[in-house]
């Protein structure tokens, strides 16, 4: 049971990934076209920006679900280093079940009441020439929160259940 929801829940940070793989390229693919359009056409688009500070924004919040899964994070191990690893699982089950999961799913929730509420309402961005719809960015802070919130619950059910991904590190 626990293996299986772990796999869901990897699976989700995963797929978060992928969608982060998309803002990439869409960032990327926006910058060298304003580029181009801007300075050989001397014709600058009016989306640009937003296009940046969103996918931008996208990125690091749908990556990071999956950089927690993979352990790539910093982090200073002082004092985990010197703890056995029974008891490193239990602080760190503590520390991401108890604290961080409650905190960021909270998060969470206000994200997609926001994403919501842009939705109904129609936001735009009120400072942009471009107005674009706030929805799809607000969507994708949504996910990558709710990724993270989830993936905090699986890295601390792994660390109360000695599990975790750095125990079978050591081990390996």
């Amino acid at each position: 049971m626990l293996n299986t929801l772990n796999r869901l829940i990897d699976g989700f940070s995963w797929c978060a990934t992928q969608l982060a793989s998309v803002a990439v390229a869409v960032l990327t693919l926006s910058m060298v076209y304003e580029v181009f359009a801007r300075y050989l056409f001397d014709a600058p688009t009016v989306w640009a920006f937003d296009i940046a500070y969103m996918a931008n924004g996208a990125v690091f919040v749908l990556g990071v679900a999956y950089v927690l899964r993979e352990d790539a994070h910093i982090r200073i191990d002082v004092l985990r280093n010197r703890l056995p690893a029974r008891l490193n699982g239990v602080v760190q089950g503590v520390a991401y079940l108890l604290i961080l999961a409650p905190f960021f799913g909270m998060l969470s929730w206000i994200a997609a009441t926001h994403t919501w509420r842009a939705w109904v309402r129609h936001e735009v961005e009120t400072v942009s020439p471009w107005a674009p719809f706030m929805w799809p960015f607000y969507l994708m802070i949504a996910i990558g929160l709710i990724a993270l919130t989830l993936q905090l619950v699986a890295e601390g059910l792994r660390g109360f259940s000695g599990q975790s991904l750095n125990a079978k590190k050591e081990h390996a």
